[in-house]
């Protein structure tokens, strides 16, 4: 039997309330699996999560990625999760991971350092399509007030 996780987003920044990190403290979206943020479980890498961040047209595009709309052009069945927290340019590096929708359920597994050719040793999680639905739709939501 396949352990369900919980989804759920909610609005983060890198630093938090820290007043000497301002001009490098980037506000995102950030994705909480089973109450733990993904950003905390991944963050010795230094990247943050690509949802709630960057222009409305470049937020939706990351929604419809992750809602299955479209194919993420450079990766079959591959996703960035995990982007730079200064630019969001892919060129800087970031963490990709595959997903898989099967009946109901989404599955986010084989995340992977794409700069550095390297597996990660998270996951894999296990959604309820319609949890991970709102969680994804909220992200937007959030992205576009703050």
């Amino acid at each position: 039997m396949t352990n369900i996780n919980f989804s759920e987003t909610k609005l983060a920044s890198r630093y938090g309330e820290e007043p000497s990190s301002e001009g490098n403290n980037t506000v995102f979206v950030d994705l909480i699996i089973d109450w733990i943020s993904l950003y905390q479980r991944l963050k010795e890498h230094d990247f943050i999560p690509a949802f709630g961040w960057g222009n409305d047209e470049q937020q939706q595009l990351t929604i419809d990625y992750f809602l299955f709309k479209f194919p993420f052009e450079f990766k079959y069945h591959r996703y960035p999760i995990l982007i730079c927290p200064q630019c969001g340019d892919l060129e800087c590096g970031y963490i990709s991971v595959a997903i898989d929708k099967e009946s109901d359920i989404v599955e986010w597994s084989n995340f992977y350092l794409e700069h550095n050719n390297q597996p990660l040793d998270i996951g894999p999680f296990h959604f309820k399509w319609d949890n991970y639905k709102a969680a994804i739709e909220n992200a937007y939501e959030i992205g576009r007030l703050s």
